[in-house]
């Protein structure tokens, strides 16, 4: 069996890069709101998993309240206004949210079915050894019958 491979992504790289990348498209939603670095990043996430024959994928963004260079140099960056998430993060998140989802659900649907089909095959497999030990006693009890006859 071969381990699963699971890509791991920076989310906050390529959803900046995807904003830049594909604004020439001025691709937004039907709100009006813009949507083309989302639609980048989901496109990169799929290409990249095709190519790597990916099982999983994890999308890491940065918390945008903590972060462990803030902790060991507080000076870093103090003079910058806090950030808030942009609009393009959020959407990033929430779709990648429902994606996952979707894909939570599907897992949990064919774990459902493994362990369905696990059961009738436990249950499949004591009937048959039931059948075996009976049929092993009456073959046993034939041949002792037997032994017996001939003497």
């Amino acid at each position: 069996m071969t381990a699963p491979v699971i890509l791991a992504v920076d989310g906050n790289s390529l959803v900046h890069r995807s904003f830049h990348a594909q604004a020439h498209s001025a691709y937004r939603r039907a709100d009006g709101r813009q949507a083309w670095a989302v639609r980048g990043l989901l496109g990169q996430l799929a290409a990249a998993a095709d190519r790597a024959c990916a099982d999983a994928i994890v999308v890491g963004f940065d918390d945008p309240t903590a972060s462990v260079r803030r902790e060991r140099w507080p000076h870093y960056k103090a003079q910058r206004r806090p950030k808030r998430p942009t609009p393009v993060q959020i959407e990033a998140v929430k779709a990648l949210e429902a994606q996952l989802t979707t894909q939570a659900a599907a897992f949990d649907a064919a774990l459902a079915a493994l362990e369905e089909e696990r059961r009738e095959l436990e249950a499949r497999r004591r009937e048959l050894e039931t059948r075996y030990a009976e049929e092993r006693s009456r073959l046993r009890e034939a041949l002792r019958r037997a032994r017996s006859r001939l003497g």
